[in-house]
């Protein structure tokens, strides 16, 4: 069996899991980062767009991502009380100052 085809096997087998794109904001506790995640949405009323950001507590097994890091993150069964999401891969590394 292929690669591709177990990892689509797989994927069926567990259902459709979210992925979002966002930004490494910190990494100060082990094996977790804390993963910003921004939007935009049309306001209701003023049909304007307005800025949404949501915070996500990521998984990261090996501490290799620090702030700054923009990642990809996916859906995961519950790791701890407030961890439900995995970092996947790397997009961009952070720029330096």
């Amino acid at each position: 069996m292929s690669t591709a085809t177990s990892a689509t096997s797989e994927r069926a087998s567990r259902g459709a899991r979210r992925t979002l794109i966002g930004v490494v904001a910190s990494d100060k506790m082990n094996k977790t980062r804390v993963v910003v995640v921004t939007r935009r949405v049309a306001h209701g009323t003023y049909q304007k767009y307005v800025v949404r950001r949501v915070k996500y507590k990521a998984h990261d097994e090996r501490n290799e991502y620090k702030v700054g890091d923009r990642v990809e993150i996916i859906e995961s069964k519950p790791i701890s009380r407030e961890k439900r999401w995995r970092i996947e891969r790397l997009i961009a590394k952070a720029e330096e100052v």
